[in-house]
Order: structure tokens, then sequence, then C-alpha cells
């Protein structure tokens, strides 16, 4: 596998992790012009959709660069809201929204929704990503793309940085805890007359949501969340239930959870399961032995003494030279984890370092740190976690030799000193008590949110379903057969009849003996 195709796949672990109203009633074959269907008792010009109060423009959703991702055609407007809604008479905001109009004539009057992980995540960037997952339910369906508050056309909390200065929107494991602070002081000091972060919050996006379908003419909303996504699934469900017609959670995060709490531990499990399979392949262990144990002397080895390595820019490919710390490896080991095919490569990088060749493992780092400036907007992540989860986070002992150790929470507790908090209500942690139709998902060896998330979910639900992927970690929508599952489960709403049997195809992904791939 060449070194772009890599990328592509780590990009697209890492984003699907890291993702109509009454009247719609439309027809437009992808890629074609199209007239829409005027609201009753008004006209519309040509390409021009009409829906409730929303006069939308036809646009293009994502954003064309080095990870291959295309851009899809859509209908977009800006949809304004305070920013604070104790007091609606100071500063507007403005979302950017966009529809994706269903293939049929007819198209059911529900809208599907999608709500992107992070927390940082451009839902109009990520869509096309998991495009291919949804592509069944456009048949019948039109789908709600919108940037949360703070994020891609939705006034982003994102700053530019000095040259060679830590980005606030880069992994927390990758930046100093002082480093952390700078970077902030100077981004809040650059979104002073544009943003108060204590108002991108979860809850503030809730709100948001309910806002964008009622201008919409009300229609009942099919929300599927990935990852963060989910959070605010379930905060939307929980406070609209009647704008829900039903809910797919994908890689969920318990409302109980606060978020960063339990990273070091799922990812010390998922890392153990996804060895133990080379351990199970006589090529594996004859190429690599045990890759748990090469990542811990590696792991140590850097601690150690960091290693000066020369490089080309990924993206570039000029000349850079850098230095690898522990926390690139962590950083880099974590974001492999997330997709079976990126994680099938981590015993050969891993062996490849071991052996000195360091200039692969820090190329992809850096690769990814960078991705994730451009992709995550930093700024929302900490609105999310200082108002929402900072102060229940705790370091625990036993995870100070883990991988990750404690630091995302000494990061997340130092940083969240500096940057403004925003309320929570009360109940915000409380269990979703419903009973919506909800299918769970959850990948086998997720990192991130393991599957055991998604029992702990289902069990305050009465009308829910998990499936989970066998062999597959964050982000399982667009897995074997899931997406004719998601389309099943939306269109009759029984969580309890689908065929789930076809999910029996998936399986693990080998690891890869050198960059051709698996043994034969």
């Amino acid at each position: 596998m060449n070194p772009l195709g890599r990328r592509r796949l780590i990009l697209l672990a890492i984003v699907l992790a890291l993702i109509g109203a009454q009247a719609l009633r439309w027809h437009s074959p992808r890629g074609s012009a199209s007239t829409a269907t005027a609201m009753p008792g008004t006209r519309a010009a040509p390409d021009v959709l009409q829906l409730g109060r929303l006069r939308l423009q036809p646009c293009e959703i994502g954003k064309r660069g080095a990870s291959g991702l295309t851009t899809l055609r859509a209908y977009c407007t800006d949809f304004p809201v305070p920013e604070n809604r104790a007091a609606p008479s100071d500063r507007w905001i403005k979302l950017k929204v966009a529809i994706l109009k269903a293939e049929a004539t007819a198209s059911d009057a529900d809208l599907v929704t999608f709500l992107d992980g992070g927390p940082g995540g451009a839902a109009t960037d990520d869509y096309p990503a998991i495009d291919p997952a949804l592509e069944p339910l456009r048949s019948r369906h039109a789908i709600l793309v919108f940037d949360q508050r703070g994020t891609g056309g939705s006034n982003a909390l994102s700053c530019a940085s000095e040259p060679g200065a830590a980005s606030p929107a880069a992994p927390a494991a990758i930046q100093s805890v002082s480093a952390t602070q700078d970077s902030l002081r100077r981004c809040l000091e650059q979104l002073a007359g544009r943003a108060a972060p204590e108002y991108y919050t979860s809850s503030d996006a809730v709100r948001d949501l309910e806002d964008v379908r009622q201008a919409l003419g009300g229609p009942r909303l099919d929300l599927i969340g990935i990852s963060y996504g989910t959070r605010v699934a379930q905060q939307y469900a929980a406070r609209y239930p009647r704008s829900v017609r039903s809910l797919v959670l994908d890689s969920p995060v318990p409302n109980t959870l606060a978020l960063l709490s339990e990273h070091a531990r799922n990812l010390e499990r998922a890392l153990r399961d996804i060895f133990a399979r080379c351990r199970m392949e006589a090529s594996c262990v004859q190429r690599f032995g045990d890759p748990y144990a090469t990542l811990y002397r590696l792991r140590d080895a850097l601690r150690a003494q960091p290693q000066a390595v020369e490089l080309r820019d990924p993206r570039s490919f000029q000349a850079l030279h850098r230095t690898l710390t522990a926390a690139d490896l962590s950083a880099l080991v974590r974001f492999y984890a997330y997709s079976p095919l990126t994680a099938a490569l981590l015993p050969l990088m891993l062996q490849e370092a071991a052996r000195g060749n360091y200039a692969p493992l820090l190329g992809q780092s850096q690769w990814i740190a960078d991705d994730l400036s451009e992709r995550l907007d930093g700024g929302v992540e900490l609105s999310v976690l200082c108002a929402e989860d900072v102060d229940l986070l705790t370091a625990r002992p036993e995870d100070d030799n883990a991988l990750l150790g404690n630091g995302f929470i000494t990061t997340a507790k130092a940083a969240c000193q500096v940057w403004p908090r925003g309320a929570r209500p009360p109940d915000f942690h409380a269990p979703l008590v419903s009973a919506l139709p909800v299918l769970i998902l959850s990948g086998q060896y997720d990192p991130v949110t393991p599957p055991d998330y998604g029992a702990q979910i289902a069990r305050s639900l009465s009308h829910a379903r998990q499936l989970i992927a066998n062999g597959q970690g964050h982000g399982v929508i667009g897995a074997g057969c899931i997406p004719k599952l998601v389309q099943r489960f939306i269109d009759e709403l029984q969580p309890e009849r689908l065929d789930a049997r076809c999910l029996e195809r998936l399986s693990d992904t080998p690891a890869f003996i050198d960059y051709n791939g698996a043994a034969p």
C-alpha cells in the first residue's frame, strides 16, 4: 500500500470517528440540475429550494484536499441564531445548513439528520466521507447536515497560530500543558471580537437544531449520530422527544460518561485485542514477535530519548527536521487503532521504528496532527469539555503507565483553567430514558467507545437494539451490510425484527506482513 493510500485510510478512520418538511416532494438525479417544487402559494426560482421559512441555494459540501475526499451537490443557507440565548438582543451568529435531496419524486416527510463527531467536526465538510453509507436512505429521505455552532461555516472557533507554535486544535497528547495554555490565550484574543466560547456547548447545539427543524416546517427527525454526535442525539431526544422519529447511535457515548475519563483504559483493551490476533497467526508472530511488547519498548525508549528524524513533509515533500516523542507515538497508535485497515499496519510500523526507521512513524504522526487541525475546531472541543466534563475528570494512578497515561486529563484540566466555561443542565449526565426506536452500532475493537458503552445505553431504552460489528473499530456505519440495516430500521422502526445475520460476514483484518498486505 503506497503512503497516500495509507493516509487516506487513516483520515477515513478519523472522520468516521472522528462524521424534510411536510412539503419535501422532489426529485434530482445526483450531479444534475433540477427545479425544486415550490411551497404552496409561493414561486421558487429555478434550482432554489424553499422549505418552511428557509430558502436554500445550490451549493457543494465537503472539502477537496490531499485526503481525496470529494464534494457533493446540496442546497445551503445561513441560519441566524442568538449566540447567548439568555440575551437575544446581543450578538447573533449564522449556522451553515445544508439539505441533500431525496432521489424519489415523493420523498418521506421525516428528515434524516447527520450529527458529526469530534467534538469539533464540521458536518458539511465531513459528510461526503459517510455519504456512501447513507446512500440507501437517499432513495426516500432527504438528509439534513448542519455545522454545529463553532465549527466549519458556523462561526468556527478556530484560530491562526504562529509558525511553529502549538495549535489549540491539535491532539491534546501532542502538546505540553504550558504550550496549550499559551496557545489558548492567544486564541481567545483572536476570538474576542466575534465569539464567546462559553455559548458553544452541546446544549446550545441542541437548541440550534430544534430552531432549524422548526424553520424547515417542523418535520420529525431521524437522528444519525457518530461518536460525539451520539451525545448530541441523546441530549436532543431527551429535551425534544416529540421532534424525534428514530435514533441511530454509531460508536455511542453514554450520557453518564465524562469525555476523556476512560480513553487510556479503552485504548489499552483495544490494543491488547488487536495484537492478540497477531499472536494467533504464525506468519505474524514469525515476522513481528509480540507487537504489544514492541510498542512499550519503543514508548520507553522515546521517553528516555526522543529521536531526531529527517523526513519529507507528507503534504509538500519538503525536507523536514523533527523530533519524535513518546507523545507522538501515543497519538499515532491511538488513531491507527480506529480502523481495522489501519490497525492492521501497526505491527509493521512499530517494527520499522524499533529498528531505527522512525521516519514513516513521524511522517504519519505529523500528517494526522495537521489534518485534525484542519478538520476539528479545537475551540468547540474545549467549550464542550470545560462545560460538560472537566469537573468530573480524575486521573487514575493505574493509568499512569498506559500508553495514553493521564495526559489527556491533565491537559484538559489545564486548558479549562484558561478557556471560558459554559453552563451544564443539572440532568445532563442522566441516562436517556425513552421508548423511541433506537439502533445502536458498535465495533468489536473500538478503542474509544467499546461495545459495553452501547449496552449501557440500551438498558434504559425500551425499544432499542445493539448490533456489534465483528473485527471493526470506531465508526462502523459503513461496514458490510450495515448501511442496508440502517435503511431498513429507519423505514420500518422495528429494531428487534432486523435480520442481522449478514453481519456474520464481517471478520478481523489480518496484520500486514509488509506494505503489500497480509500473508497469503
